[in-house]
């Protein structure tokens, strides 16, 4: 694993910790030396992953549609990599990444999270997938993917691959040892 996408908010967020926890988990990756992909942008959460990795030595590729080109991207980055669509942002996001974390965030991060637990559900991807549960920020969303193997609709072996962890060296650790989920998706047919 050469690199760590992190999705994330760029706004702060109302808890202090949420920005304090980006910083560390970009401090983490620089750390163990792995690089950076993220969304470019200097604010919030996404500027302080970025701040951290950068203080620490990483490199760090901003990835950023060009619908936001010149406003808010990160002035250091390693690399700025400009797309067309948010469409070719993920896949280039994916492309340069070994594994996935989300951050505390809004519906832009949601969806990036949501998007490749699919493509590990449908074996698209066999890279790890993981959430950084601040102050239990995805708590309910947790709550809700376990209902939704209760429902039927998600295996449980899908469901447990998701590595959650409330602190960032313990969720890189599961990441260096993480081993795919290889089965069918299928429920019942």
């Amino acid at each position: 694993m050469k690199n760590i996408c992190v999705f994330c908010g760029s706004s702060p967020g109302s808890d202090p910790a949420y920005l304090q926890m980006a910083n560390k988990l970009g401090e983490e990756i620089a750390t163990r030396g792995f690089g950076l992909v993220y969304g470019s942008s200097n604010l919030g959460l996404m500027g302080e992953v970025a701040k951290g990795a950068l203080v620490g030595g990483a490199s760090v590729i901003g990835v950023i549609p060009k619908v936001f080109e010149g406003r808010v991207q990160h002035p250091d980055l390693t690399e700025l990599i400009i797309t067309d669509t948010m469409h070719q942002r993920k896949a280039k996001m994916f492309e340069l990444s070994g594994g996935f974390i989300a951050l505390p965030g809004g519906f832009g991060t949601f969806e990036e999270l949501l998007e490749m637990l699919t493509w590990s559900q449908i074996g698209y991807s066999s890279k790890p997938c993981g959430i950084l549960n601040v102050n239990g920020y995805y708590d309910e969303l947790l709550k809700f993917f376990d209902k939704s193997v209760e429902k039927r609709f998600v295996k449980q072996e899908h469901r447990d691959a998701i590595i959650v962890d409330s602190n960032p060296k313990k969720i890189l650790d599961q990441f260096e040892k993480y081993k795919p989920v290889i089965i069918d998706k299928w429920i019942d047919r």
